[in-house]
């Protein structure tokens, strides 16, 4: 159970990364998107912006967890 939950928080960190490579900013909604797009208004909105380091870190340490997961069986058999 341990290691498929290691699993998902390793490959969702390199998913944000891949994704904070391609983007420079988000603006995160709490309204549907077709209510804003109508109205053209942000309220209740945040705007994230992607720093230099934020990729790199997300893929390096979900890199890091993948590799301790696949390896964690092999200690505790041993």
């Amino acid at each position: 159970m341990w290691r498929s939950f290691f699993l998902a928080i390793g490959i969702t960190l390199c998913i944000l990364g891949i994704e904070f490579l391609v983007i420079d900013e988000a603006i995160v909604t709490r309204a549907p998107a077709h209510a804003v797009l109508a109205t053209g208004e942000n309220s209740g909105s945040q705007q994230i912006k992607v720093q230099e380091w934020m990729p790199w870190s997300f893929l390096s340490a979900g890199a890091v967890i993948i590799l301790y997961t696949f390896t964690l069986p092999k200690r505790f058999h041993s």
